[in-house]
This record gives C-alpha cells, sequence and structure tokens, in this order.
C-alpha cells in the first residue's frame, strides 16, 4: 500500500470516527483523576483530517493553466 493510499486510509477512519462521536455525543467526565475531554478528543480527531489534507495536497498530481498574450 502507498503512502497516499495509507493517509486516505487514516483519513477516512478518523471521519467515521468524527461521525460516531457527533451522532452520539458524550459529556466530559474525570473518574479517579482521570478525566475525558469528549470536545478535546473531537478537536484532535478534525487536526488530523487537516494533517491528512495537507499530506495527500502534496502527492496529488495537479495542472498549472496559464494564458499568454501577444501585442
Amino acid at each position: 500500500m502507498s503512502d497516499q493510499a495509507t493517509i486516505a486510509t487514516i483519513k477516512s477512519q478518523v471521519l467515521a470516527l468524527i461521525a460516531a462521536i457527533t451522532e452520539n455525543p458524550k459529556p466530559s467526565y474525570a473518574i479517579d483523576g482521570q478525566s475525558v475531554s469528549w470536545s478535546d478528543y473531537l478537536r484532535q480527531l478534525q487536526a488530523s483530517v487537516e494533517w491528512c489534507d495537507q499530506q495527500l495536497a502534496r502527492v496529488e498530481p495537479f495542472e498549472i493553466h496559464s494564458q499568454g498574450f501577444s501585442r
């Protein structure tokens, strides 16, 4: 599997996690000194998607369109 395919898979998996979390949101909580912040977790997942987008943009083929003119 290429790096591009791996990053696309990671992005897809993270987006599925985001969908699941936002479908049934849970409150943040703390138990026995351990805290869980769902909003922080969601922000981390969103940052992962942004990272994937940046990496994929680097390897995607692109075209440059230019137009010349004469006098």
